[in-house]
């Protein structure tokens, strides 16, 4: 049987459930749709054994307890910072305490009109770090590919008509995004790219993470070289009930990639360093880490 891909794993909901959770939320408080969000984390864990596994071997990697009470609140924590977005995205980030570590990169970058690529992952919330963009009046985009939830981006879209504005779609086969995201760096605006999952080009490097080797993408380091900016990496990690801690650090003034064989042990040196620093904000937010496929049994 082939593992599964998250590009596989599809979105679980219907519109109108999203938009009850979300009602909730906004009539009763968050505290109210918690009770909601508990029992769909229950019913994810319960009802869906390729959920389950894969949040029970992510757990058991970090030494943590992998038990069906720790898998609930595993994704518990997921549907959380799901539903704050619903929050973020209407500019209502005063709900939440976000403390900042390593915001004065962004600034220092913002006052010499330098973009740079922040390597993110999905891990804890990236809408918290467009929520820094609104607020700070720093131009922060987000790259990604986001067909694979319609029914969650038609809400968002409803919350606030104007939420794409500043998210560049990647789209398999059509190469034209690397230009638009080439016109936002070279005016000085920043790019967030998901770098933990394996695109749909298949370019990736295996690098040791938790304890055994994974396929990360090679995309975000070979998209660095071409643009020649800064690099760096960004997490926003959720703690129980309402914060948030957003981090930026340097990663890379530049890379440059050698020819012939040696790029790709310089892929892999750079893949693995994200690694690291991936691996270290799982064991301090245990609960952030949402990658709910197989994610060590993809070659």
């Amino acid at each position: 049987m082939r593992p599964l891909r998250w590009q596989d794993v599809s979105e679980k909901g219907t519109v109108l459930g999203i938009a009850t959770v979300v009602a909730v939320a906004r009539l009763l408080g968050r505290r109210a749709a918690g009770w909601v969000i508990w029992f769909v984390a229950a019913w994810y864990a319960l009802f869906h054994p390729a959920v389950r596994r894969a949040s029970r071997e992510y757990l058991g990697r970090l030494g943590a307890g992998a038990g069906l009470r720790q898998v609930i609140h595993h994704l518990y924590t997921f549907a959380q910072v799901s539903t704050d977005r619903f929050f973020l995205v209407r500019g209502e980030a005063r709900r939440f305490r976000i403390e900042r570590h390593g915001e004065e990169h962004l600034w220092k970058l913002q006052q010499e009109r330098r973009g740079a690529l922040i390597l993110l992952a999905h891990l804890g919330s990236f809408e918290v770090l467009r929520a820094l963009s609104r607020e700070r009046k720093l131009p922060i985009n987000v790259l990604g590919y986001f067909r694979n939830a319609p029914r969650l981006n038609s809400v968002l879209r409803r919350l606030d008509p104007g939420v794409d504005a500043r998210l560049i779609e990647v789209r398999p086969g059509d190469p034209r995004f690397v230009f638009e995201v080439a016109e936002r760096i070279e005016a000085g605006e920043m790019v967030g790219t998901m770098a933990d999952r394996v695109g749909f080009d298949g370019k990736s490097v295996r690098v040791p993470f938790l304890g055994r080797e994974a396929s990360l993408p090679s995309g975000p380091y070979l998209l660095a070289a071409i643009l020649r900016c800064p690099v760096y990496v960004g997490f926003g990690c959720y703690r129980a009930p309402d914060r948030y801690d957003l981090y930026c650090e340097p990663f890379e003034e530049r890379v440059v990639l050698p020819r012939g064989p040696a790029r790709e042990e310089a892929l892999r040196r750079l893949a693995s360093r994200y690694a690291d620093r991936v691996e270290d904000f799982c064991r301090r937010y245990p609960d952030n880490w949402f990658n709910f496929y197989d994610y060590w049994g993809l070659a």
